[in-house]
């Protein structure tokens, strides 16, 4: 089966004002490296998986050369049209997380919030790679991983190594039919082999039991 097809589900939550609501607001670990980046030498960001754009627009008001990308239109085009409305120039265009059409050590720092663990271990590793690819030597990376004590971890069908996929979902957990994988520190750390650990927490995010791991990462 296919399993990097969530954006599918996003898509339809992100082109009513309802399913953007929760979306709208950045996070505050993510504002606040933002500022971090724009006292710094770091310029160039990428939001992968920017969805309606919030970091996107928050690394565009501090004066970063910003570039978003998402799989789903209409999260795009709710960026497009805020960054228009604040007169922000911001890049945005679709693509997908395992092939970027960029080249290589194009930016300083990428930031993917909830996107990359969906898929299963070969659509992750793939994302990974090519986080590591655009980013120059010494880069950043700001994301966020599914933690195996999750509550969803080991719900639904096991389709691959720790990526699960749920038949019968409530509307806001919509994106749980399709594949979503999970993780342990240890296998965090392989996965992110190339990079050095700055920083490393598991977060309960507003829902019981969803704990992601919040990371902060420099590319070696």
């Amino acid at each position: 089966m296919k399993t990097d097809t969530a954006h599918l589900a996003w898509n339809d939550r992100w082109s009513t004002p309802h399913g953007r609501a929760e979306w709208l607001t950045p996070e505050p670990d993510v504002a606040a490296f933002a500022a971090q980046l724009a006292t710094g030498s770091a310029k160039r960001v990428l939001d992968l998986g920017c969805g309606v754009g919030r970091h996107a627009l928050a690394y565009a008001r501090l004066g970063l050369e910003v570039t978003a990308v998402d799989m789903a239109q209409s999260g795009i085009s709710e960026l497009r049209r805020s960054a228009a409305a604040e007169n922000l120039e911001i890049t945005t265009m679709i693509a997908a997380m395992t092939e970027l059409p960029f080249a290589d050590h194009t930016f300083d720092h990428v930031l993917s919030f909830n996107v990359i663990y969906h898929g299963d271990p070969l659509i992750v590793g793939a994302a990974v790679r090519e986080i590591a690819r655009v980013l120059k030597p010494g880069g950043t990376y700001q994301g966020t991983m599914l933690s195996k004590r999750n509550a969803k971890y080991g719900k639904g069908e096991e389709i691959a190594p720790n990526t699960f996929v749920e038949d019968a979902v409530e509307p806001e957990d919509s994106d749980k039919i399709h594949p979503h994988y999970y993780c342990n520190a240890a296998e965090l750390v392989e996965l992110f082999s190339d990079f050095e650990l700055l920083s490393l927490i598991d977060r309960e995010h507003v829902k019981p039991g969803s704990w992601h791991w919040h990371m902060l990462a420099e590319l070696r």
